[in-house]
């Protein structure tokens, strides 16, 4: 057997798997996972994009289980499934040759895992030792690490993150960090809640301590795996390259002052139109010019055209520290906020950072409204707090239909879940914030995050602190660069760097970053840091003077309210067949969530007093001894006529105890007037008689 042993990991190579193109089988105590890698050498991909796919499949099999829902069989990938694979990519895709232009697929599988398994760190480790043993010319080997921080320390890849404060993903190769996902964890600390925001230099630290792990164990591995590697392909063809020196230098030549006007036109739109008309009057000018000239020259225009913008843009920035828009490299677009604007909304916010724009809308509601899931290992899970994350092609100015959310979505909104989960102190409200971006020209996802934020506030929801985020961009050339603060989308388009940050002025709740150059130099990411922080800090400025402005939407904010009884006693609430429950909210109009492990009844509703006589009522039934139960309809019968006592007066009527320890409702209605009920008080005696018996419900009305 293949075997090799890298710490707790053991690889096994050319067993399982063995007509892809390269294979890795990798058991670490009782998870295995398995990675393949192929090629599909027939087709060849000329756009600018590496054409590479990552699935990553969990098979409920792998758990001792059978797939949820009505199919038993796996279809869709769950949310952590589509995370999990966004993770993998963007760790692997900048190990790929530049002209590589095959389509490539890595297929994950867990077909065996435990409770404590972090399968991510093991996706990505099994994937890159395929990718590496295979017949792609990769040279250097990925590996993955996770960080803690439990009890002020850190700690390296940890069994579990429930008394961790950080959740830190790093993954790299040799000295080089190529992908970093961050984030912290809230709660209470000396009896005050706290989003456990991480200091720049405590980030720092562990960045190091990431580094040195991820080197350490690149030399390993290199040298395990490579008398396993399989011979590399011989590719004959290439993305082949149209860049036209000859092109360039002639646009340089004379239409240099055009072309820069077209980049620093202030409009995504316009800049776009205005660079398409710019390549056809070159295209046009070049065949009047060089009428012989005419093998690929479309391609040869645009890619030439493109290619000097891009040395525009990176000179300017690099040269004259002077960007496209006109901005100084660490400014921040002019910011405009719009909060509770929308009228039957919870809260809503039009956050808008120039030319991206964010709608947020918060709704709230009670435990029923949780989303429920389950992953590979556990089940019976609901989630409390949710972030929907929306690009619609309009944001971009693009013709297409609004469909499911793809990976982009799912990663740009968890990205900004985590941001703001951890600030969201205890509630007893479902939360579900939606992001619709309605514009888009650099970081919406950070748009996002900030809206959120504020839409936060909007609904009353208490949190620690607000959270700002912006997206920080980088250009290198040899020993030259620049961080740019708040990029657009012609800076992350052709700049080295996609470096996200979000946080409150205590520190980063949130971080991604993903790198294009194959490595990123740690002093460069300390100043990117501390640049990001001063973006933050005047952006969050700007967010205090919004928050102040809010004025909730009281008339259609929901009212919540919760005690805590006797565990034993939610039986009774509930009642038989539930009746007791689907009577008390029919009653008083509201929604009711149990615990039966806690005791905890949450009652919520749009109106105050309604829930007040709730809780009353079910106060009364978790103090009442429990009696026998009794059937209404074998006990009573219409017509009856009896003497009952005033039990509770509520807006519509009141309870009168009957004999037998049976309650009926005296409905407003079946009174004199409205009057007569502010009469009665609790205790007094009435003469009643029974109106109707139906579903255990009894009504009375005063007896003629």
């Amino acid at each position: 057997m293949n075997e090799t042993i890298i710490g707790n990991e053991s690889y096994v190579f050319n067993k399982f798997a063995k007509q892809a193109s390269g294979s890795a089988y990798l058991k670490q105590g009782n998870n295995v996972l398995l990675a393949t890698v192929t090629i599909d050498t027939q087709e060849i991909i000329e756009e600018d994009f590496l054409p590479l796919t990552v699935q990553y499949i969990e098979k409920s099999y792998a758990a001792g289980k059978f797939p949820g829902g009505y199919v038993k069989r796996e279809a869709k990938p769950g949310d952590f499934e589509t995370l999990t694979a966004r993770i993998v990519d963007r760790s692997l895709r900048p190990l790929f040759p530049k002209d590589y232009c095959y389509p490539t697929n890595i297929t994950i599988l867990v077909l065996s895992a435990d409770s404590e398994a972090d399968l991510q760190i093991l996706a990505l480790n099994v994937a890159s030792a395929a990718l590496y043993v295979s017949e792609i010319p990769i040279s250097k080997p990925v590996n993955g690490i996770r960080i803690g921080l439990i009890e002020d320390n850190f700690v390296v890849n940890p069994k579990t993150l429930n008394n961790s404060t950080l959740d830190l993903l790093v993954s790299g190769v040799d000295s080089d960090l190529l992908m970093i996902e961050m984030r912290t964890f809230g709660g209470s600390q000396n009896g005050k809640y706290t989003a456990n925001e991480l200091k720049e230099e405590e980030l720092t630290r562990a960045l190091e301590l990431a580094k040195s792990e991820i080197e350490k164990k690149s030399n390993a591995i290199k040298e395990a795996f490579l008398p396993y590697k399989k011979q590399e392909l011989f590719f004959e063809v290439f993305k082949k390259s149209f860049v036209c020196e000859s092109i360039k230098t002639y646009i340089a030549n004379h239409h240099l002052d055009e072309l820069k006007g077209v980049i620093e036109s202030l409009s995504k739109t316009e800049r776009n139109l205005q660079l398409n008309l710019f390549i056809k009057k070159i295209l046009n000018k070049w065949r009047e010019e060089n009428p012989k000239d005419i093998e690929s020259l479309e391609e040869r225009v645009s890619q030439s055209v493109m290619s000097l913008k891009r040395d525009i843009i990176r000179s300017m920035i690099l040269d004259d520290r002077k960007r496209a828009d006109g901005r100084a490299l660490n400014e921040v677009r002019p910011i405009s906020i719009e909060t509770n604007f929308l009228p039957k909304t919870h809260s809503s916010v039009l956050f808008t950072r120039g030319q991206t724009q964010a709608l947020v809308v918060a709704t709230l509601g009670g435990d029923m409204d949780a989303q429920s899931y389950e992953l590979l290992t556990s089940k019976g899970l609901k989630e409390k707090f949710m972030l929907h994350y929306n690009f619609p092609p309009f944001s971009v100015g693009e013709v297409g239909n609004i469909g499911a959310p793809g990976r982009r979505e799912l990663g740009h909104g968890n990205l900004a879940k985590r941001a703001l989960e951890c600030s969201v102190e205890t509630s007893p409200y479902t939360i579900r914030l939606v992001s619709e971006i309605l514009e888009s020209n650099g970081s919406s996802s950070m748009a996002t995050v900030c809206g959120g934020s504020l839409a936060l506030a909007a609904a009353g929801i208490p949190c620690s602190s607000l959270i700002a985020g912006v997206a920080m961009g980088l250009v290198c050339d040899g020993n030259r660069y620049a961080v740019l603060t708040d990029i657009m989308g012609l800076e992350d388009h052709d700049g080295d760097m996609d470096f996200k940050v979000a946080g409150s002025l205590n520190g980063i709740t949130a971080m991604q970053m993903d790198i294009k150059l194959g490595g990123l130099n740690l002093n460069i990411l300390k100043e990117a840091l501390s640049q990001a922080k001063d973006g933050i800090k005047h952006i969050l400025s700007i967010m205090e003077e919004a928050r102040e402005k809010i004025v909730l939407n009281d008339g259609v904010l929901p009212r919540m309210d919760r005690i805590f009884i006797n565990p034993n006693k939610i039986v009774e609430i509930i009642g038989q067949g539930g009746r007791t429950i689907k009577d008390i909210i029919e009653r008083f109009g509201v929604s009711i969530d149990l615990n039966r492990d806690s005791g905890e009844v949450c009652v919520s509703g749009d109106n105050k007093e309604k829930i007040n006589n709730a809780i009353e009522f079910i106060k009364e039934i978790a103090l009442k001894e429990s009696a026998p139960k009794i059937n209404p309809e074998e006990e009573y019968k219409v017509g009856d006529k009896y003497q009952g006592k005033v039990k509770k007066i509520v807006e519509f009527g009141a309870f009168v105890e009957l004999p037998k320890g049976y309650d009926g409702l005296l409905h407003v209605s079946k009174l004199k007037d409205k009057n007569q009920l502010l009469t009665l008080k609790e205790g007094d005696m009435l003469s009643v008689q029974i109106l109707s018996i139906n579903k255990n419900k009894v009504e009375l009305s005063l007896e003629d």
